[in-house]
């Protein structure tokens, strides 16, 4: 791969940005899809939905063209859903980020470049639930980049910056289903600390969980002052 760099966000990153972001949150549609059809809640109504219209119907083609609907229906809902996160998060983190990030104590946002081109980028700032961490959020790297080390340096670069100010670590949140994000976490010293049902009636009905890490900064001597 050719020389990376990884630098502080510039406003005119701002669209390139938005659209890696977006095309990283609908890349995890089949993700989502798929952990949806493995629940047995969802395959339970399945097969009472074609055995219920099979017994009526004395016929296959009409559950097996029930079920299909069905399965394009919870596919759409994933897609809706993933839609109403993508779109909270332009109007927040994304709408104006030189104020949300660059602005605010102990927080930043970095573009990760290869060639004049961004490819991926990261931000973090000061964790709510743990003081004195920071939070790193919305890493994303292309797809064509991804599994270069790309999403590995933009995570040193976060924990360099944490360490920098003297914060005790870094911490995120990643969803169950983000399997390659996890062991990137894990194999850089990450250790899964907490995990929890996520907000919303589909999430709970599905056990959907999500998984908060934490990369300890601190050395052994430290610890103990």
């Amino acid at each position: 791969m050719a020389s990376l760099q990884i630098r502080k966000y510039e406003d005119d990153d701002a669209e390139t940005v938005k659209e890696i972001f977006t095309l990283g949150m609908s890349e995890q549609v089949p993700s989502f899809f798929t952990y949806l059809l493995k629940q047995p809640v969802t395959q339970m109504v399945l097969m009472c939905m074609f055995c219920s219209l099979m017994a009526s119907s004395k016929s296959f083609l009409l559950p097996i063209l029930a079920v299909t609907l069905l399965l394009a229906g919870t596919r759409q809902l994933v897609v809706h859903m993933l839609s109403r996160y993508i779109e909270a998060c332009l109007r927040t983190d994304f709408s104006n980020i030189g104020e949300a990030f660059l602005k605010q104590k102990d927080s930043c946002f970095w573009v990760a470049e290869v060639d004049g081109r961004v490819i991926g980028f990261v931000a973090c700032q000061p964790a709510e639930k743990a003081p004195e961490c920071l939070e790193m959020k919305h890493i994303n790297v292309r797809h064509s980049h991804r599994s270069t080390g790309v999403a590995r340096a933009l995570c040193r670069t976060v924990a360099d910056f944490t360490s920098e100010r003297g914060h005790a670590g870094v911490t995120l949140y990643t969803s169950m289903v983000q399997t390659n994000a996890q062991k990137l976490y894990e194999q850089m010293g990450y250790e899964k600390i907490r995990e929890f049902a996520a907000p919303g009636f589909i999430f709970k009905v599905t056990n959907f969980v999500m998984f908060e890490y934490r990369l300890n900064l601190q050395r052994d001597g430290e610890k103990d002052k």
